[in-house]
């Protein structure tokens, strides 16, 4: 009876909801052990850089490939038999190279001005070019990206073997352990900005500029340079077998293209620089051409100066390093200076790939080319899906390729320059589309930038075809087939879930609701699953035992007949050919066939904590809930009880029955 009080008051009010939490899974404490604290969303911030530590975040890739370019060049030359008159080669061979390079950072100055928000080959494609371009420069870069971290590890390793020897058969090992170690660093969300980064690149710059002067004093003031000490295998690649005719001039132009990679970096990261973005990340651009250029010429002219023969064991950058520096002291401490920036750089380059390569498969993500779980953010607030995707690519590649540099530049120069030209070709189209001030001479720019990076790629793709190439040049065609695929899966997807539903919002409700629980056994997961089908508060509640083994129906018949509940019988539904999917279905159909019923079927389903434990049970559940799937207006509903006796589980059914608890009170 309801009191003069409660009637001007009010009804008493709802208990408060309780305070519900769940601990620390063994998965997530591990995950802070090993990847720190996890940070929440509102701490993503984006550190401005200065263009001093901007040029080591974003320059480490194109600074490091001088460790090895001019080594490609000179081990083409000395492989097809030039012999010693393959020097004669090598410089001109740079210097062809250098100008690619002076047109590619022209261009991205243009690239970069016009897109300030991140002007990488997939978003300047897809906004001039289309959707289907967009996607094979995507792919290209996302196969350069794998091929990058594979590359600058394995050559961080050649530089360290060619101090310690002994460590050459681990080589692999060696190279798949630094990219788990950098992994593992993005993973915690290393910062890009860190002077992490700043050390090794400048230390680096110093040791290479070093070795240029002295090399370059000694040489022109000091009587000459003195030619690598040769053994027997240096001297027989020396032996002149031949002359070099076009085919391998271009061939060795292609291995030079290595040196110009990683180009694109400044642009993909304009938002990371202090205002105003677009003209520090522009002048950063310049610094590191014109550094590239200058190391890449003084590398290779020294090299050609002592007559370097690269071996398995031995790099050219080491015997230059070793030639010009001698064996004293102070020439060995630099020696292994030399070495040892060489290898942390090259080691850390592979890091630009680590922060591209999610980031970009992120947009191809979100514009539904990619598999969605690449847009999420993970415990560190980095694309963790990406990461791990990366390392583990680059990781496979390594090892196919016993972590030879020879053997995998042939597949890191295609895609990439594949990229420059869809970019160029991009950036060429938008100024034909907009007319902004100075577009003819932008138009000219770009429009030279696509034609010779276009050049060079057929000159890579050509040359390089017979020497692992090819493989590159069917894997991207194959892979831009298998992301347009995925997008018209998820189009498909997208306009099935939006045909008509507004109107399926707003149709009728069927004029009859019958609830239907599937019972097995009598347990407490069929007990919950009563529980809440009582909640629909249905026209109809029907209990229904498929039986597939008669005398185990019959003892449940007998058990449910004891049980206290008169108003609720068991139906026993024969299924002598034992198919539980088929006798469900064919009984829904009899349901809902007057076209007026809602029908919902309510199956217990037991939740196991180990994984073990789900394979000593079938998947009947599954089995049902997909023979109803296209059944109109028939609906399935999972009732999950939890079989645990953890803390996590006592925790759950402390809240469970303090909710009934308090349930139970508002009804009385």
């Amino acid at each position: 009876m309801t009191t003069t009080s409660e009637r001007l008051d009010g009804p008493s009010p709802l208990p408060p909801t309780p305070k519900v939490d769940l601990p620390e899974n063994r998965s997530f404490r591990l995950k802070n052990r090993f990847l720190g604290r996890t940070l929440h969303t509102d701490q993503l911030q984006h550190e401005r850089l200065s263009n001093t530590v901007g040029l080591a975040v974003f320059s480490s890739d194109a600074l490091s490939s001088t460790a090895y370019a001019s080594e490609e060049i000179m081990l083409t030359l000395l492989t097809a038999g030039l012999g010693i008159n393959a020097f004669g080669y090598v410089l001109p061979i740079t210097l062809a190279m250098v100008i690619v390079l002076a047109i590619l950072i022209v261009s991205y100055r243009q690239t970069i001005k016009a897109y300030p928000s991140a002007g990488g080959a997939y978003i300047v494609t897809k906004d001039n070019l289309g959707v289907i371009p967009a996607q094979v420069a995507g792919v290209a870069l996302l196969t350069d990206y794998i091929l990058t971290v594979s590359v600058s590890v394995s050559a961080g390793v050649a530089a360290l073997y060619s101090v310690f020897h002994g460590v050459y058969p681990y080589r692999v090992e060696l190279a798949i352990a630094f990219i788990a170690i950098i992994a593992w660093g993005n993973l915690r969300g290393v910062k890009e900005s860190g002077k992490l980064f700043a050390i090794p690149t400048y230390a680096f710059l110093v040791a290479m500029f070093a070795l240029i002067i002295v090399g370059l004093i000694k040489n022109f003031l000091g009587g000459g340079l003195e030619y690598v000490a040769l053994d027997p295998e240096q001297t027989e690649a020396l032996k002149v077998t031949g002359g070099a005719g076009l085919f391998l001039l271009l061939h060795a132009f292609a291995s030079g293209g290595a040196a110009v990679t990683g180009v694109e970096a400044i642009s993909n990261g304009v938002p990371a620089f202090k205002p105003p973005e677009w003209k520090n990340a522009r002048n950063t651009l310049m610094v590191m051409g014109g550094l590239l250029g200058a190391m890449f010429i003084g590398i290779s002219y020294l090299a050609t100066q002592v007559h370097a023969v690269p071996t398995e064991e031995r790099t050219v950058m080491s015997q230059v390093a070793q030639a010009i520096y001698g064996n004293g002291a102070i020439g060995h401490a630099m020696f292994i200076f030399t070495q040892a920036a060489t290898m942390l750089i090259l080691v850390l380059a592979a890091n630009t790939a680590f922060a591209d390569f999610p980031r970009l498969a992120s947009f191809q993500a979100e514009d539904s080319f990619m598999p969605r779980q690449l847009t999420k953010r993970g415990h560190r607030l980095v694309f963790s899906n990406g990461i791990v995707s990366l390392a583990i690519s680059a990781a496979v590649i390594v090892a196919i390729m016993s972590a030879e540099v020879s053997r995998l530049i042939p597949l890191y120069a295609v895609g990439v320059f594949t990229s420059f030209t869809l970019s160029q070709a991009g950036m060429a189209r938008r100024h034909i589309r907009i007319k902004e001030q100075g577009w003819r001479a932008g138009l000219f720019i770009n429009a030279l930038g696509a034609v010779v990076t276009f050049v060079v790629t057929i000159v890579i793709g050509v040359t390089k075809f017979t020497h692992g190439a090819w493989a590159i040049i069917i894997l991207v065609p194959i892979l831009v087939w298998v992301v347009v695929r995925l997008n018209h899966q998820y189009e498909t997807e997208r306009a099935e879930l939006h045909e008509d539903a507004e109107r399926a919002v707003e149709a009728p409700i069927l004029r009859r609701h019958s609830v239907m629980v599937l019972i097995d056994n009598i347990d407490r997961t069929s007990a919950r699953a009563i529980q809440y089908a009582r909640t629909l508060m249905p026209d109809e509640l029907r209990a229904v035992h498929v039986a597939i083994d008669e005398l185990h129906a019959s003892e449940l018949a007998r058990e449910w007949s004891e049980l206290p509940l008169a108003s609720l019988p068991l139906e026993i539904r024969e299924c002598p050919d034992r198919r539980l999917d088929r006798a469900v279905l064919q009984l829904v159909a009899e349901i809902a066939g007057d076209g007026q019923t809602e029908v919902s079927v309510l199956i217990p389903r037991r939740v196991y904590r180990s994984a073990w434990h789900k394979l000593l049970h079938d998947r009947s559940a599954d089995t049902i809930a997909s023979a109803l799937a296209d059944v109109p207006h028939a609906n399935v509903t999972f009732v999950p009880y939890h079989l645990t006796r953890s803390a996590k589980g006592a925790h759950v059914q402390q809240v469970e029955h303090g909710a009934v608890s308090g349930t139970a009170g508002i009804h009385n």
